[in-house]
């Protein structure tokens, strides 16, 4: 229950960061902030200090910033009035939020680099690498591995290489192998049959392995170290999205064992990465984070990305989209985006139960 609090906290909080973003930009442009609040309406608890009402809301889940003019009800005299602002401004506005996700990254990944993390190594050599050891980078779904019930993070103990785990599956296609399992603090066995014929792309197991051992820099390398990794997993990230987006155009479908997942199947795989320790929690933290921060970008109204493209629109224009007309466009957008929330949701609980 105590990891299960902690994975909902996190994610909140990266909400309420994001907000934060928004808030602190247009406080320095001089929009008025009406209210910042925490989880969605109706209000359970406000308290105005100085112009902003900052409230705690009924329904669980998500943040808010309220600004004056947002909605395009100021009138044209107002200067405090996000409407009334130059474009320029109501830009750095929006993606205030969007940045404030890769700087929530930049700042775990920096703590981890100091910390001490288990970064992935080469097969060949011992030398200054401590701890070094294999785990499970990602599982096929419906293959041997997957059945088992390995996990991603899984370590096998009985091997020092990736080679080895390989050459000992080569060996024992089609019988029963034991493989001793690290998961977090737990130590067990467990036992699957390697397939003599498995899918292309797919070994016997169905994993994809990685070699990792500790490494650690400097409290003054770190934050390097941390910006540095999360631009690689930025770009990372948007190569994966553009070849799954290629796939998709294409009719290939989804990669082997790929899968989408909802707010459920992150809360649980977060749960996983809370048993396998701070680092490996912390990671995927900043992993989320930068998703989000790509997710928000995207050129799709109801997202701040949505906002820019009317932005960009304004200035071409000389004049703002008609109010109604954008918000009936953001509406529809926003409802799709829910639906695919909730169908995407029910399919995590599904597989759960």
């Amino acid at each position: 229950m105590f990891t299960i609090l902690i994975v909902f906290f996190s994610l909140i909080f990266l909400i309420i960061l994001h907000e934060l973003g928004h808030f602190l930009v247009a406080k320095k442009f001089g929009v008025k902030v009406e209210e910042f609040g925490v989880f969605l309406p109706p209000r359970l608890y406000g308290r105005q200090f100085g112009e902003t009402i900052y409230s705690i809301n009924l329904i669980p889940f998500g943040a808010f910033v309220r600004v004056q003019g947002e909605e395009g009800e100021s009138s044209l005299e107002d200067i405090r009035s996000f409407s009334n602002k130059p474009i320029w401004q109501r830009v750095l506005i929006v993606v205030g939020g969007v940045v404030a996700f890769w700087v929530v990254a930049a700042v775990l990944l920096s703590f981890i680099m100091w910390l001490g993390f288990p970064a992935a190594v080469s097969d060949e050599g011992n030398g200054n690498l401590i701890n070094p050891k294999v785990q499970i980078a990602a599982i096929a779904q419906g293959s041997p591995a997957d059945t088992a019930g390995l996990r991603v993070g899984d370590t096998l103990l009985q091997f020092g290489k990736v080679k080895e785990v390989q050459e000992f599956t080569d060996e024992n296609r089609g019988e029963e192998i034991v493989l001793m399992v690290e998961r977090g603090k737990e130590v067990f066995d467990v036992a699957l049959v390697p397939r003599a014929s498995p899918p292309e792309r797919e070994g016997a197991m169905g994993v994809a392995l990685v070699r990792v051992a500790e490494k650690s820099y400097p409290w003054y390398q770190a934050p390097i170290k941390g910006i540095e990794t999360t631009f690689r997993l930025t770009g990372a990230i948007i190569a994966g999205l553009a070849s799954l987006l290629g796939r998709l155009i294409t009719g290939q479908g989804l990669p082997p064992g790929a899968q989408l997942m909802g707010p459920v199947g992150i809360g649980v795989l977060l749960t996983q990465f809370a048993q396998l320790g701070i680092t490996q929690y912390l990671h995927f933290i900043a992993v989320i984070s930068i998703y989000l921060a790509i997710f928000n970008i995207l050129p799709i109204p109801a997202l701040d990305g949505g906002k820019l493209i009317f932005l960009g629109i304004e200035k071409i224009k000389g004049r703002p989209v008609n109010h109604k007309i954008e918000q009936r466009i953001t509406a529809f957008f926003l409802a799709f985006l829910l639906l695919m929330i909730v169908l995407v949701t029910v399919r995590d609980i599904a597989r759960l139960l």
